[in-house]
């Protein structure tokens, strides 16, 4: 389960909502993804991140199959994906793949991002294979 902390609290309330979130830094407006205390890109100590939400999908970076999970909660095998979003190229997300550990994955598969139900106000995003339309 994700414990949100004071920065990414906000990130966590949307995921909640099904939405997906980058933030952005109120000095340079650079997005970064997970917010930290300082910005990456300016170097901002007080950076005031605000969340917005992404548009569109992602592509896969690269892939980890999942046979053995020391964590309790994961049914095994699963796939984690490294997914570049379209939106902000240079940021990227992990997360399950829910098209199972047979799914065909090829570096640059389009994908679309969901989201997983954990508990009550919990959710986080995961990705989708996207089906060619």
């Amino acid at each position: 389960m994700p414990v949100p902390d004071e920065q990414s609290a906000p990130f966590w309330k949307a995921a909640s909502d099904h939405v997906l979130t980058v933030a952005k830094c109120s000095k340079c407006d650079q997005a970064t993804l997970p917010p930290d205390l300082t910005c990456p890109h300016c170097h901002s100590t007080a950076p005031d991140f605000r969340f917005v939400p992404v548009e569109g999908g992602a592509r896969i970076r690269t892939w980890a199959v999942i046979r053995r999970s020391f964590l309790s909660g994961f049914k095994v095998p699963f796939v984690l994906v490294d997914a570049e979003l379209d939106a902000y190229p240079d940021l990227r997300l992990i997360g399950q793949l829910l098209d199972g550990a047979d799914a065909k994955l090829s570096i640059g598969a389009p994908v679309v991002v969901e989201f997983e139900d954990l508990a009550p106000g919990i959710s986080v995003p995961a990705f989708r294979l996207k089906v060619a339309a």
